[in-house]
């Protein structure tokens, strides 16, 4: 339990020793790549867990609140960018695909956790999660319409399904665990929790940077335009929904930047593979990297939604 506290005082330099252990281990990375679903699923459930269904679903208002921002973040942006990069004439591009296939996602799964880490209420990541990928099935298929080169829609629709019953297993599993074990709720568990928490995160990140060492080894300069890429992307999106918000739901933010564009891999042609692959590696950056370099900008006061 101490181990576990201390873990959850320090959660965020957790993180960053995944991301360093990912770079550093590429044996390690390659490993865990392929225990990335149960350990997203074992993530979801400490989550769970940790809020408690009463927190998680929330009011009425706050329900229709998250099914609007899943709206605009997964069918609204997604659309936007890609007419934009269409009048450009660079909708077909690598980095044009992966960025509107970022764009059309749900958050990932440590959104809850990553707002947790800079003092404010996870419950709001939680619901916009849920509520996101529910939706998915439905907010994919215009995008998919606007780009055909992406292949199945019914891979990407097969691929949503199962990661909704994921979420849903697992979630619901966290929720009853919680009401059936009221000792869970007191705040030294709650810490443990927090700590746990931590570790899975840390542990995800470094099976997620599998694709970015040896593609260093090969081509640092790549490697170098598409981290530029993924920080812009994922800190710029956090940042406009922060002053569109005007820093009202810090959950929302960290959701609009974090998405789980890794989904949509399974839909893909082969030959789009290695780009996208390594623009998510070098996504895992601006993302696990969220509670360290955002915290100021959010502050410590907590936010409600």
């Amino acid at each position: 339990m101490a181990a576990l506290m201390w873990t959850a005082r320090h959660g965020r330099l957790a993180l960053v020793a995944g991301l360093l252990a990912g770079l550093a281990l590429p044996g390690l990375a390659q490993v865990l790549r392929d225990w990335l679903a149960p350990m997203v699923a074992l993530l979801l459930f400490l989550t769970a867990l940790r809020i408690g269904a009463r927190a998680a679903t929330g009011s009425l208002a706050q329900a229709r609140g998250a099914l609007g921002a899943s709206l605009v973040l997964q069918l609204g942006l997604p659309l936007a960018a890609a007419g934009v990069l269409a009048a450009l004439g660079v909708l077909q591009t690598p980095l044009a695909l992966a960025l509107v296939l970022m764009l059309a996602a749900p958050p990932v799964a440590g959104v809850p956790s990553f707002t947790l880490m800079m003092g404010h209420d996870p419950a709001p990541g939680l619901r916009l999660l849920i509520v996101g990928t529910a939706l998915l099935p439905l907010t994919v298929l215009p995008v998919l319409w606007v780009l055909p080169a992406l292949g199945s829609a019914g891979g990407v629709l097969a691929a949503a399904g199962r990661l909704l019953l994921v979420i849903a297993g697992a979630t619901a599993a966290g929720f009853a665990l919680r009401r059936a074990l009221p000792r869970l709720r007191t705040p030294r568990a709650t810490e443990a929790l927090d700590g746990l928490t931590a570790l899975a995160l840390a542990v995800i990140v470094i099976g997620l940077m599998s694709a970015v060492t040896p593609a260093l080894a090969d081509d640092p300069l790549r490697v170098l335009w598409w981290l530029c890429a993924a920080v812009v992307a994922n800190l710029g999106l956090q940042l406009l929904a922060h002053m569109a918000t005007g820093g009202r739901v810090v959950a929302l933010s960290v959701a609009a930047g974090n998405r789980s564009i890794a989904l949509f891999l399974v839909a893909l042609p082969p030959e789009m593979m290695a780009p996208l692959l390594l623009f998510i590696g070098c996504y895992q950056l601006p993302m696990f990297l969220t509670p360290f370099v955002m915290k100021r900008l959010y502050g410590g006061r907590r936010a409600t939604a």
